[in-house]
């Protein structure tokens, strides 16, 4: 039975070291209070900055700088699985979120 505890505290220790802390309290308390809760449930909507992204996802498993357009600097963000299967591709113009493409759970519309 020893083992058995001993195994799961294990098992729950190491799945909370890998998600990690992505941001102190400090970091996101200037953001407006929708923008919080999102971060703090791990989702994100159309607008957020590359920041507030990063915040509540934590760093994408791949970027590039896109060809810019219309004057306006774009960005493209890989979020992948363990697996290396794409589960979103976000991109940025002018350092906000304009189009996600995704089979993610953890987005939200615009408002």
């Amino acid at each position: 039975m020893k083992v058995f505890i001993s195994l799961l505290v294990a098992l729950f220790l190491a799945s909370c070291a890998s998600q990690g802390v992505r941001y102190t309290y400090e970091e996101i308390k200037s953001y407006p209070p929708d923008v919080q809760e999102r971060i703090v449930k791990g989702e994100i909507a159309l607008g957020m900055t590359k920041e507030q992204v990063r915040y509540a996802w934590g760093p994408p498993s791949s970027t590039r700088i896109l060809t810019p357009e219309k004057g306006k600097q774009r960005e493209e963000w890989i979020y992948s699985s363990s697996l290396g299967l794409l589960k979103s591709r976000l991109i940025f113009v002018d350092g906000k979120l304009t189009y996600i493409i995704s089979n993610e759970q953890r987005i939200v519309g615009e408002d």
